[in-house]
């Protein structure tokens, strides 16, 4: 999600957070879980799935990776995106861009976006499938690859699109008393969007917007039942 003028996410109050909704069990956030899920989905729909629209451009396809590292605790890879960027810039958002031609479909889009931003190789990645597409302010509709990654990755961030490369615990992010939502007049209207900020003992990374947004809908996904 691209800020519009003005607007700027962190001044924004909370005006509720979630802690009444439940916890992923940590036993569904193990690689071989995680597997079975994909494997064998449940009946279930993403709670977000568009933005208010402050484009005018026809809509873009374009496809993330959601990376997660095989540690003891499985971890998300997340970046900081670069300050001078046309789209998204300065966000925390997911290894990922626009469809290109030569793209053979949304798995090989996210690949090739983490490959060129953080390089990531694709020997190290195990896709376990897809998220219903997320349609951005700026006009982008994002397929979701969530992927397990080998911690043996090396990575190397691209410094003209990622200021930064960082790790938040999964368990963390599927926590709802950790998502934080906010309400702003905007255009005649209220916005409404999530945060789920994450202190790693030395900076605040502020993952808000479609990051959140496509975070949450992977909360719905192991919730549901």
């Amino acid at each position: 999600m691209s800020n519009p003028p003005l607007f700027d996410p962190r001044t924004v109050p909370v005006a509720g957070r979630d802690a009444h909704l439940p916890v992923v069990p940590l036993a569904a956030l193990q690689a071989s879980a995680l597997r079975r899920r994909f494997a064998e989905p449940p009946d279930w729909s993403p709670e977000l799935r568009t933005e208010p629209s402050f484009s005018s451009r026809a809509p873009s396809p374009a496809s993330v990776l959601v990376p997660l590292v095989m540690r003891e605790t499985l971890t998300v890879l997340l970046t900081h995106r670069t300050s001078h960027l046309s789209s998204h810039s300065g966000q925390v958002a997911f290894p990922g861009g626009k469809v290109d031609p030569e793209d053979t479909d949304a798995v090989a889009t996210a690949l090739r976006e983490a490959q060129e931003e953080i390089g990531l190789e694709s020997r190290h990645v195990e896709v376990l499938g897809t998220m219903p597409t997320y349609t951005t302010g700026s006009a982008f509709v994002v397929t979701p690859v969530v992927a397990l990654v080998n911690e043996a990755m090396v990575i190397e961030a691209n410094p003209h699109e990622v200021a930064q490369v960082f790790e938040v615990p999964l368990p963390f992010l599927m926590n709802p008393a950790n998502h934080r939502r906010h309400q702003v007049p905007w255009e005649g209207r209220v916005r409404e969007w999530l945060s789920m900020p994450y202190h790693d003992g030395q900076m605040e990374h502020f993952i808000w917007g479609a990051t959140a947004g496509m975070l949450r809908n992977l909360y719905r996904f192991l919730q549901a039942h």
